[in-house]
C-alpha cells in the first residue's frame, strides 16, 4: 500500500510513519508545502500544523494556528481533486476542542461544535477537508490528549512530578480525553482498513477522566506525589488565554463510533496506558 504523510515528521506522523513501513508499505513523508505523491496513494493522510501550545497566544499565533491547517489542507483538497486516481481515503487531522469546553457532558461524534477559538479552528479545518468528499472517503480524527514519554503534551507535566510538586491544576473537575499513541496509531490505522468510516471519528480511548484523577494516576504511575494544586489565576498569568482553552476547561468526549464498529484499544485504562509509559 501506499501512504502519504503531510506532517510525517512530527509527534504523530513518526509514529505512524514508523508501523506501516515495519510492515513493508510505500510511505512517503510530504515537504512542507508539498502535493506531490497524492495522485495514485492508497491512502493520504493530513496532520500538518503549527503547535497549539508551542507558545502563548498573540492575535498573529492564532491567526497562523488557523492558516497553517486551513492552507494546507486546502493544497491537499486541491490535489486530490486534480488527481487522474485520488487515494481511496483522506484521513485528515482534527482535535477534540472540535466540542469547546463541555463540563461533565458525555460528547460523541454527534455532539455539536464549540464556539472558542479552538473550536473555530476544527470547524474550518473540518470544513476544508470535507471538500474532497466527492472525489474519496474523507475521516476527520478528532484527537485527545496523546500520551506518550518522547513528545505531545505528557513531557512539559512530568517536571512538577518528578520534584514532588506535582497535582490537579484549576479545579481539577474538568475532563481530559486522552489516548495512548499506540492506540492513536491503530485506530488511525483502522480506519484506513474500514471502508464503513468516514466523516468524524473521536481518537480519545473509552474512559475520559478528570484532571485531578489523571494527576492521581500519573503521580502514582510515576511513584511521586501528586497533591499540590496549580491555581487557575497563576496559570492565566503564565499562558494566558491558551490556559483557558487547553488546561482548565475540557470535554468529556468518548469514541463511541470506534467501539461501535469494534476497534480493540490496547489502553482502555488511564492506569494501564501509564504504566506502559512508566515501566
Amino acid at each position: 500500500m501506499k501512504v502519504v504523510i503531510a506532517g510525517g515528521t512530527g509527534f504523530l506522523g513518526r509514529a505512524l510513519q514508523s508501523a506501516f513501513s515495519a510492515e513493508g508499505h510505500n510511505v512517503t513523508a510530504l515537504p512542507r508545502g508539498s502535493t506531490e505523491s497524492v495522485d495514485g496513494a492508497d491512502a493520504l493522510v493530513n496532520l500538518a500544523g503549527e503547535p497549539i501550545a508551542g507558545r502563548r497566544w498573540s492575535a498573529a499565533h492564532k491567526q497562523r494556528i488557523l492558516d497553517s491547517r486551513i492552507d494546507t489542507t486546502h493544497r491537499l483538497v486541491d490535489a486530490i481533486r486534480d488527481a487522474r486516481r485520488p487515494p481511496a481515503v483522506f484521513v485528515s487531522a482534527s482535535a477534540v476542542g472540535y466540542y469547546g469546553p463541555r463540563g461533565e457532558e458525555v460528547v460523541t461524534e454527534g455532539t455539536s461544535s464549540g464556539h472558542d477559538f479552538l473550536a473555530t479552528v476544527c470547524v474550518q479545518w473540518e470544513s476544508e477537508a470535507r471538500r474532497a468528499a466527492d472525489r474519496t472517503r474523507v475521516v476527520c480524527v478528532r484527537t485527545g490528549l496523546v500520551l506518550e514519554r518522547d513528545g505531545g503534551a505528557l513531557p512539559p507535566m512530568l517536571p512538577p512530578f518528578w520534584f514532588g510538586a506535582g497535582g490537579p491544576v484549576g479545579s481539577g473537575r474538568q475532563y481530559w480525553s486522552w489516548i495512548h499513541r499506540d492506540d492513536w496509531v491503530a485506530l488511525v490505522r483502522w480506519a484506513i482498513a474500514t471502508p464503513a468510516i468516514d466523516g468524524p471519528l473521536n481518537a480519545t480511548a473509552p474512559t475520559p477522566v478528570t484532571n485531578r484523577e489523571f494527576a492521581r494516576v500519573l503521580g502514582r504511575a510515576m511513584h511521586r506525589p501528586a497533591f499540590m494544586p496549580a491555581p487557575a489565576f497563576a496559570l492565566r498569568l503564565l499562558l494566558g488565554e491558551m490556559a483557558d482553552a487547553l488546561v482548565l476547561t475540557g470535554q468529556r468526549v468518548v469514541p463511541a463510533k470506534a467501539e461501535k464498529m469494534g476497534f480493540g484499544f490496547t489502553y482502555p485504562r488511564l492506569d494501564n496506558a501509564l504504566s506502559s509509559l512508566f515501566p
